[in-house]
């Protein structure tokens, strides 16, 4: 399965991190390129506290935030305070999409990584996508940075 990893050192301590990651950050992160939809009760509320195990919500993927491009299904497999996530959902274009967010301390801060998986529906779709997938998550990333400072920087 195709998948890439993205690592970032910020300037900020994971329990700070964590503390405000929601549906509302993960839009922060992606806009301007993509927003995601999320029922009222799941835009504010921290990652690290959902369920897991279970579906959670639909969510509509809104290309430039406006265009529908595919739909994700929710899951989050595991979440650990301060640690970190691994979703593992699906959407019209992947049969599976995992998404694991870790972060590690560090003296200045901590390094947050994003490893993304995926088991596209259409193996030339896939191809196709995941280009842009890896350009949506360097974006993620230097958001990130713009927000905590990166450590090197």
């Amino acid at each position: 399965m195709p998948a890439f990893c993205i690592r970032t050192e910020l300037r900020v301590a994971p329990d700070v991190f964590w503390a405000r990651r929601s549906m509302l950050d993960v839009n922060a992160e992606l806009w301007p390129l993509v927003r995601m939809t999320a029922p009222v009760a799941w835009r504010a509320r921290p990652l690290l506290t959902w369920p897991a195990g279970r579906p959670l919500f639909r969510s509509v993927i809104l290309l430039l935030g406006c265009l529908p491009v595919d739909v994700h299904a929710f899951h989050l497999a595991q979440a650990a305070a301060g640690r970190g996530f691994v979703e593992r959902s699906h959407s019209w274009a992947n049969a599976l999409w995992q998404h694991e967010r870790t972060t590690t301390p560090t003296a200045a801060g901590c390094v947050v990584a994003d490893t993304v998986t995926v088991q596209g529906r259409v193996p030339l779709v896939t191809a196709l996508l995941m280009p842009l997938y890896r350009l949506v998550f360097r974006h993620r990333h230097r958001r990130l940075r713009s927000l905590y400072g990166r450590v090197d920087g």
